[in-house]
């Protein structure tokens, strides 16, 4: 396979410029790349085309989150063939939401879509999304009615999404994706943010609820394997402490209940002695008690102990990324 793009044909962008007049809305694709170079020209070849086709100009900015292979050389190719393609590269693996962030930093178009690098996120499906833009929404999801993954990958994805639902206030009726279009006044929030733990979804709920779903297919892998494992998973999910107090407070109103609980047991067990001296006390059902609080408290001191240590990471301004080298940006050149 030749890792080679194909070239640019510029009188094909005027045409259909020329066939859709008054409608030059740029949009910008933000890819993530994590050992990406069988895929990477290809998704940038089949969905500049899909751009085009509907009358769309275009922008790709593509982040090389620290992959050591050939990733950021095709992108590198594709930036010198063609200079609507931005490239960024980190000086090492920051995470997939930590490199969208990075992306969005370099966007200049008037729509953001954020896209694979993998083929999962079909170019075909991307007309769906941006119709659905045409209705007026600042933000429209890509949702699956089946998903090409294991199954301890969606019903992992399941518990993050009714977690999210119940931590963040996300809207009922959305489902969230990394497969997604936004207006450009919602990136330009969103990149407002500085802490170094980032999670996109959760900062789109906190800007916006004009938001909906479009259902797409989701297709199979071409290459290689989820970048994600269990660790990183987890890790993602945590960065929800970020954006919410409930596990704070369902830690007080826990204690508060067993503070009760107890309570009520010490009155209770006083009845008994006075109604029967001789009444025997259960030292398992003690020691039982014991350790349930016991693994409350550690819990809770654990969820304490993790907003204490994200603040002491932003205070100390832990960085959300670390950029080597930036490609064809031109604010990037002129700065």
């Amino acid at each position: 396979m030749s890792h080679m793009s194909e070239p640019i044909v510029s009188t094909a962008s005027q045409k259909v410029a020329t066939a859709t007049p008054g409608r030059h809305i740029v949009v910008s694709v933000v890819i993530p790349c994590y050992y990406s170079e069988a895929t990477i020209q290809k998704v940038v070849r089949l969905t500049r085309q899909e751009l085009l086709a509907q009358g769309y100009d275009y922008e790709f900015v593509l982040v090389n989150d620290g992959s050591t292979d050939a990733t950021f050389e095709r992108i590198r190719e594709l930036s010198q063939e063609d200079p609507k393609v931005i490239g960024v590269n980190f000086a090492k693996n920051f995470g997939q939401h930590s490199a969208i962030m990075g992306g969005l930093r370099h966007v200049h178009g008037d729509y953001v879509m954020l896209m694979d690098d993998d083929m999962q996120t079909h170019p075909s499906q991307c007309r769906l999304l941006l119709d659905a833009m045409g209705e007026g929404w600042d933000v429209v999801f890509a949702n699956y009615p089946s998903h090409k993954e294991a199954w301890w990958r969606r019903m992992g994805s399941n518990f993050t999404l009714w977690t999210m639902r119940v931590l963040t206030k996300r809207p009922k009726d959305i489902t969230a994706s990394n497969f997604l279009v936004m207006k450009r006044f919602v990136s330009d929030e969103l990149i407002k943010y500085e802490g170094p733990y980032v999670y996109i979804q959760g900062l789109l709920f906190q800007t916006t609820h004009k938001m909906t779903n479009v259902t797409v297919r989701h297709f199979d892998r071409e290459q290689g394997s989820s970048g994600y494992n269990l660790k990183s998973l987890v890790k993602l999910w945590s960065t929800v402490l970020n954006f919410s107090m409930v596990p704070l407070r369902l830690a007080a109103i826990v204690g508060a209940m067993l503070a009760l609980v107890g309570f009520v047991a010490v009155i209770v067990l006083i009845v008994q002695r006075l109604v029967d001296p001789g009444v025997q006390q259960g030292w398992t059902s003690l020691i039982s008690v014991m350790l349930l609080c016991s693994g409350f408290i550690l819990t809770f001191l654990g969820i304490i102990g993790e907003y204490l240590g994200r603040l002491f990471m932003t205070v100390n301004r832990s960085p959300q990324y670390v950029l080597r080298e930036v490609i064809n940006d031109k604010r990037e050149d002129n700065e």
